[in-house]
C-alpha cells in the first residue's frame, strides 16, 4: 500500500499521504477501514518514525484519518480534495454572523474544510471545545466574546495558526486577529448623532455585562460625560415604563423587538417619542419601522479580510471600523 521511492525530489513524508491518498481513491481503503502501524511502515521502508507521523498528522489534521488510543490509525474521511481545515468558534448565531460566516467562505479556497462550532458565552463549553479540538486542524479562528481568563485555553494552539475575531483583550494582544474597537467607535458614532441625540432628555444603555464588550460601556460612559448627557445604563427592558424623551441604544436584536413592541403597546411614537439606536445592521433594519439607526461595523469586510489573511497566512492585527447609519428611528 505505501510506496516509497528513494531516488526522487519528492520528501518521504509526502510520499506516504501519496500512496495513501491513491488507495483511498482506487478503493483499496475505505472509510472505518484500519491504516497500517507507525512501526511497521517505518520497518519496511526504513524511514525514521517521525517522518511516518508527519505523514499521520497531515492526513489528521486534514480530516482524513483519525488515531484512536491504543487501537491505531483509521479513515474517516474518503475525500482527499480537503487540503486544509478551519476551526470556528463562534459565541452565538446571528443575522450579521450569517454575513460574515458566508463572506468567510465564499473567499476561501475550495478545498478548505470550515467547521463551525458555538460556545454561547459559557466558559466551560469554551475551554471545551478548544481543548477537544487541538492538533486537528490548520487554523483556529476564535471569537472570545468578553468571556475571561481566555488566553488560558487558547496558549495550548500554536500562535501562528490562531485568529482572534470581533473582540479581543490585553492578555491575547499578542496573536493576529480582526477587532473592533468597541470604546473607540461608540463614542465616536454617538457625536455624530450628537444634534439628534440633544432632542431627547435622556439616553439609555441596555448593557448586558454577560455578553456585551466593557468598551461599550466605557466609551458610552465617556461621550455622555463630555458632552453632560443625561443617561442610564440597565440590564433588561422587563418591568421598564417608557417615558417620552428617552432615547435607547439596543446592542442585541432580542431587545430591539422588545423595545419597538414596548413602544406601540404603551402607545408612544417611534423618534417622535422614544429614539433607538441599535447594533449591527440588517436588511431587517433598513426596513422595519421605516428603518433604524444602527451603528454597525462591515462584517462582509471583516469576513473576506479574515480569508484573505488565512490564506496568505499574514500575521496582522487589523481594526475593522464601525459607522452610523442614520435611519428614522431617532
Amino acid at each position: 500500500m505505501i510506496r516509497i521511492k528513494k531516488k526522487t525530489g519528492t520528501p518521504k513524508y509526502k510520499q506516504i499521504i501519496s500512496s495513501i491518498e491513491d488507495a483511498i481513491t482506487s478503493g483499496a481503503l475505505k472509510k472505518g477501514d484500519q491504516l497500517p502501524s507507525l512501526n511497521s511502515i517505518r520497518d519496511s521502508h526504513k524511514l525514521s518514525r517521525d517522518t511516518v507521523l508527519m505523514a499521520f498528522n497531515e492526513l489528521k489534521t486534514r480530516g482524513i484519518i483519525q488515531s484512536i488510543v491504543g487501537k491505531g490509525y483509521y479513515i474517516i474521511n474518503e475525500n482527499i480534495e480537503v487540503v486544509q481545515k478551519v476551526f470556528l468558534l463562534f459565541d452565538e448565531l446571528n443575522s450579521f454572523k450569517e454575513d460574515l460566516y458566508s463572506s468567510f467562505i465564499n473567499h476561501l479556497d475550495e478545498n478548505i474544510r470550515v467547521d463551525t462550532y458555538f460556545h454561547h458565552f459559557n466558559d466551560n463549553m469554551f475551554t471545551k471545545l478548544i481543548h477537544e479540538n487541538i492538533g486537528f486542524y490548520n487554523y483556529y479562528v476564535i471569537m472570545p466574546a468578553n468571556l475571561k481568563n481566555t488566553n488560558l485555553a487558547i496558549e495550548k494552539l500554536p500562535k501562528e495558526k490562531v485568529y482572534i475575531l470581533d473582540q479581543t483583550h490585553p492578555e491575547l494582544s499578542g496573536y493576529s486577529g480582526i477587532y473592533q474597537n468597541f470604546e473607540k467607535d461608540i463614542y465616536s458614532n454617538l457625536s455624530k448623532a450628537l444634534p439628534l441625540i440633544k432632542n431627547y432628555k435622556k439616553l439609555i444603555l441596555l448593557f448586558s455585562e454577560d455578553r456585551q464588550p466593557k468598551g461599550l460601556l466605557k466609551g458610552f460612559s465617556q461621550f455622555c460625560k463630555t458632552n453632560n448627557i443625561e443617561n442610564e445604563v440597565i440590564d433588561t427592558l422587563q418591568n421598564r415604563t417608557l417615558n417620552k424623551g428617552e432615547v435607547y441604544v439596543i446592542p442585541d436584536d432580542k431587545n430591539l423587538l422588545r423595545i419597538i413592541k414596548k413602544i406601540k403597546e404603551e402607545a408612544l411614537v417611534l423618534s417622535k417619542d422614544i429614539g433607538i439606536i441599535s447594533y449591527n445592521d440588517t436588511l431587517l433594519k433598513e426596513i422595519v419601522e421605516g428603518g433604524i439607526t444602527t451603528i454597525s461595523t462591515d462584517f462582509n469586510k471583516m469576513g473576506k479580510q479574515l480569508a484573505k489573511m488565512i490564506l496568505n497566512k499574514d500575521q496582522l492585527q487589523i481594526e475593522n471600523v464601525n459607522s452610523l447609519i442614520l435611519r428614522s428611528s431617532l
